[in-house]
């Protein structure tokens, strides 16, 4: 039943509507301001089939996300690689050496907050360059790039402020998945819907994208820490 899902609707001048299923689940529908209760109601029941569909094979695919484990030996992910877990007595934060992360002794919740500042500072590193060499390339200015908890986007723009945000989850995605995230974002500054002329922009730029776009729909539940 619809009424199952938790359902954000979000209205604004636009003359469209879109339903969105987010990572965690949950459903956003972007409709036209003035657009009643009513007619929201009979578009959601109207793709009621569609959305149960997808909703049954994202759960297929979180059922095989990986379940990490504090302890040493752990594998963790890292641009698409895996590295291994060891604890030290001497290190402060997470130290990032060969094929293993060295951390300091502590509680899960500690370890998980140490890993989130490690792929935000990471992210910070590698994907601001990367950022602003495909926005040259587009003819863009951004002037803004963030690494984020974003919930459950993977990525996000602003045009009040060009403004691009990443979760600090997809540093553990391979860099190829990354630089599609990239040029998803920037082609929402020329065209804002997920319509022809939009993936046509994208493909300009990143003619591999598909590939990626399904990585993320199969892999993507286990970018978790």
């Amino acid at each position: 039943m619809i009424e199952d899902y938790t359902i954000a609707v979000k209205r604004s001048r636009r003359k469209t509507t879109s339903i969105y299923i987010e990572r965690d689940g949950s459903l956003s529908v972007l409709v036209p301001e003035n657009t009643p209760d009513q007619e929201v109601d009979a578009i959601l029941k109207a793709n009621e089939y569609k959305i149960h569909k997808y909703q049954a094979k994202r759960e297929l695919l979180n059922e095989n996300a990986t379940k990490r484990e504090p302890v040493n030996g752990q594998s963790f992910l890292y641009l698409g690689r895996n590295y291994y877990l060891q604890y030290n007595g001497e290190a402060k934060e997470i130290e990032f050496k060969g094929r293993y992360f060295y951390a300091p002794e502590g509680s899960r919740e500690t370890l998980n907050g140490l890993f989130k500042e490690f792929y935000r500072k990471r992210g910070h590193k590698f994907i601001r360059p990367r950022v602003q060499k495909r926005a040259e390339q587009m003819g863009l200015n951004i002037d803004e790039i963030s690494i984020l908890d974003l919930k459950t986007r993977w990525a996000s723009c602003s045009d009040k402020k060009r403004k691009v945000n990443f979760h600090w989850k997809v540093m553990m995605a391979p860099a190829s998945v990354i630089d599609y995230l990239i040029v998803h974002e920037l082609c929402h500054f020329k065209h804002k819907r997920h319509n022809a002329e939009f993936w046509n922009e994208v493909d300009k730029y990143y003619a591999d994208y598909q590939k990626q776009v399904t990585w993320l729909k199969v892999y993507g539940a286990t970018l978790e820490i």
